[in-house]
């Protein structure tokens, strides 16, 4: 127990993490000790190179970002190694092309990490664009994204779920891209205590008019489709939902995704995607497993469109950001 709690205070807080780890390379390997070549920087420098279609003749928006993010972070790291070449591809180009092919309005980021899609909209869109991320040494990184060749899209520091209060955010041991809301009154030091709205509540202060929404919350996606209902029945948004099997997600999202007649594609496989009448978290291969709900049946020009994003995606390798 008190080791659980000791591992639990080295990884809260960022500062305690790094000087354990400055300390633990000078130990030998049977008291505990780091081979150095493979802790974490305190912060990490990249460029990641952004798609463009060759159709782009506007040239509007960065052909990169130059980045400087805590070096634990784990979206950054797979970042400056793989470029977004290898960082849910498929799901981006999908997500590109909804921003090409449906009416203005927001695009709503949930559970946005440090805001790749975010900043991708923001990049190739003139959209209103607003990332939603309540914990905070992520929040405050994806605020850095934001102000970087001035993208300019709003952070909002809150956890999005199916009721309006607080709640606990449980950091996830090895992944911070796992980090998710729990039911529990224990507090201990992995949890974290956070404002929790609903979509619709927030949508009343906000008076957005949401048309492209992605949804990231490690297994808690159910509960931000349940918080939002009025808005998706208003306002029909285009929806990238992340399905993680056996967790009962597939059920519940069915069980509310039914009455709105969207229509459901595994993002998965060649273009274009099949509709299917049945959610399965392992339809979508395992570094992707997202699902793209459509309001009505994707078009032609929609596939077209996302062949065409996922060719520029295929380009944007760490050394092509360099080049």
């Amino acid at each position: 127990m008190v080791t659980d709690q000791l591992r639990a205070l080295v990884r809260r807080y960022p500062l305690v993490r790094f000087a354990t780890r400055r300390i633990r390379v000078h130990l030998p390997r049977r008291l505990g000790g780091l081979d150095p070549a493979r802790v974490p920087p305190w912060s990490r420098r990249f460029t990641v190179a952004l798609p463009r279609l060759d159709t782009d003749t506007r040239r509007c928006g960065p052909d990169s970002l130059t980045l400087e993010l805590s070096g634990d972070l784990t979206v950054p790291r797979r970042l400056a190694e793989f470029g977004l070449a290898r960082h849910e591809p498929d799901s981006l180009a999908c997500f590109l092309a909804m921003l090409d092919h449906t009416r203005p309005g927001a695009v709503l980021d949930i559970g946005s990490g440090i805001g790749v899609y975010a900043a991708l909209a923001a990049a190739r869109s003139r959209r209103p664009v607003f990332a939603f991320e309540p914990t905070p040494e992520i929040a405050s990184a994806a605020r850095v994204v934001s102000a970087t060749a001035e993208l300019g899209f709003t952070v909002v520091e809150l956890a999005l779920s199916n009721h309006n209060g607080t709640a606990h955010l449980r950091r996830a041991a090895h992944n911070d891209m796992c980090n998710r809301l729990v039911h529990s009154s224990r507090t201990d030091l992995t949890h974290v205590a956070v404002d929790v709205a609903t979509l619709s509540r927030w949508h009343e202060s906000a008076s957005t008019l949401p048309t492209v929404l992605t949804v990231d919350t490690a297994g808690t996606e159910p509960d931000v489709v349940a918080g939002g209902l009025e808005v998706l029945r208003r306002y029909r948004p285009w929806m990238l939902v992340k399905v993680r099997p056996d967790r009962g997600v597939e059920e519940r999202l069915m069980a509310l995704l039914e009455p709105l007649e969207y229509t459901w594609y595994p993002v998965s496989g060649p273009r274009p995607y099949v509709p299917v009448s049945e959610i399965s978290g392992r339809a979508s291969p395992a570094w992707e497993r997202m699902w793209m709900f459509a309001p009505e049946p994707a078009t032609e020009r929609f596939w077209c469109s996302v062949d065409a994003w996922r060719a520029a995606l295929d380009r944007c390798s760490p050394v092509a950001a360099l080049s």
